[in-house]
């Protein structure tokens, strides 16, 4: 039979860190699985590919995602997480204490604090695995204002209300801005598409989607088509940005949590509570909004606390 553990925390990020962190000094013990390239990603989720964070507290010197997720996993075994490089595949949520498998093996918990994260949707085209973070990210407030995207032309791929937030972002730092929109319509509020078309640095290409990313070592410019006279040309620029959404790596849970229609955990304003007690959730898996390191970490850090609280209850 299984032992029973305190808090078991599925899934690595900044999220789950910070929960493990928390819950470790609190003398719980948690057990963190890390996956293993679980929902695609290597262990320390989607901040692991930025290659450089400027706005996570206490680095006034930018540091990699990958180093800064390297220090969480660092502080969290410090204090005493054990962290298992395994991938949750299957959980049974009917009953109490809750079921976890990672392939044959059996684990169960007290307590569960949910941090799997959301996965940025991408287009996939040629050229774009050699040059993502390298001139192509899905983040532009994560990494619009990086020097490498400071006073040059970039791109922005979508047409809905995250597009259009997102080309105004960087409107403070590229010269131009341009945007790809593959119908003749944006999809974005009225409101959003007024301050777009105020602003003189962006200009809307319509009926136009990205086909190829081309460069050297950094992106150098992007193969466009029209998708009215399938007219495909050059257009130079360093920065190209996805807009197009992301996706919850919440497989394991459907249909036995509450989710919304975008299928991210419905939790609790100001906590970490699922409609399942015991059940707690952090980081990008319930934030469809803000999606920052900074706040994914204090979301993790919310979740341990009402976990303390239940387990002292």
């Amino acid at each position: 039979m299984p032992t029973t553990e305190n808090v078991i925390i599925i899934w690595w990020g900044p999220a789950g860190h910070t929960a493990a962190i928390y819950t470790a000094r609190a003398l719980l013990q948690p057990l963190l699985f890390e996956g293993f390239m679980a929902g695609g990603m290597p262990p320390g989720g989607q901040l692991t590919t930025t290659t450089e964070i400027e706005n996570f507290p206490g680095f006034p010197e930018e540091i990699s995602g990958l180093a800064l997720m390297n220090k969480m996993k660092e502080q969290s075994k410090k204090y005493g997480t054990r962290i298992e490089t395994k991938t949750i595949d299957k959980v049974d949520l009917s009953q109490h204490p809750f079921k976890l498998f990672a392939g044959t093996e059996e684990f169960h918990a007290k307590t569960l604090i949910l941090a799997m994260g959301a996965s940025a949707k991408r287009l996939r085209l040629p050229g774009e695995n050699k040059f993502w973070q390298r001139g192509i990210s899905a983040c532009a407030t994560c990494d619009g204002g990086l020097p490498l995207y400071r006073n040059q032309r970039l791109v922005v791929v979508g047409g809905g209300d995250v597009a259009l937030e997102e080309a105004l972002f960087l409107s403070n730092f590229g010269s131009e801005i341009i945007m790809l929109v593959r119908r003749d319509v944006f999809r974005a509020s009225k409101a959003m598409q007024e301050k777009v078309l105020k602003n003189q640095k962006i200009h809307i290409m319509r009926n136009t989607e990205a086909i190829e990313c081309l460069g050297d070592t950094t992106l150098q410019s992007i193969k466009i088509k029209n998708n009215t006279s399938g007219e495909e040309s050059l257009l130079e620029c360093k920065g190209l940005f996805y807009a197009i959404g992301h996706h919850p790596n919440t497989e394991i849970v459907q249909g036995q949590i509450t989710l919304d229609t975008d299928r991210y955990i419905i939790t609790e304003p100001g906590t970490g509570k699922t409609n399942i007690p015991w059940v707690f959730a952090a980081g990008d898996v319930q934030d469809k909004k803000y999606r920052q390191a900074i706040t994914s970490a204090g979301s993790g850090a919310i979740a341990a606390l009402e976990v303390e609280r239940f387990l002292e209850a």
